[in-house]
């Protein structure tokens, strides 16, 4: 039995099919964004940060908890709109929801946890604990 590769050159017509398999799961449009935005996670030398790219939303359509050092950040909208004009009624709807976790660094200071919405970016800051954070060097003499 030999193994055929498929080569999407040999088909542009079908390109459309590959972007839209190709996605990540649960990627797909919903009110000009995605349903699951994309996460940075970094450090510096005093904090953690979770930063998610949610253009259009607004800082109430967020929730984000912390449960046995599992930080959680989701999000539910609803959208409803009805048009009506004479005999026609238009109704138009739309969900969407995600749902991201993640563990807490054992180095975190989990009581001072802050979040914040501004210009389609979740930023959560996480302060290091101290000993978490990174000494000076010290000059040891030699005798």
């Amino acid at each position: 039995m030999a193994l055929i590769k498929f080569n999407r050159d040999l088909l542009p017509a079908v390109n459309w099919i590959d972007d839209f398999f190709g996605r990540d799961m649960f990627e797909f449009p919903v009110f000009g964004g995605f349903s699951t935005p994309k996460v940075n996670i970094r450090e510096d030398e005093n904090n953690y940060y979770v930063e998610v790219a949610a253009p259009g939303m607004k800082k109430e359509d967020f929730n984000v908890s912390l449960d046995n050092d599992v930080l959680t950040i989701s999000s539910e909208v609803k959208d409803e709109k009805e048009n009506r004009s004479g005999n026609y009624t238009r109704r138009e709807f739309s969900y969407s929801s995600f749902s991201r976790s993640f563990t807490l660094p054992e180095l975190a200071e989990a009581d001072k946890i802050e979040a914040k919405y501004r210009d389609g970016i979740l930023s959560i800051t996480m302060p290091k604990k101290e000993e978490a954070k990174r000494k000076p060097v010290k000059t040891i003499k030699i005798s």
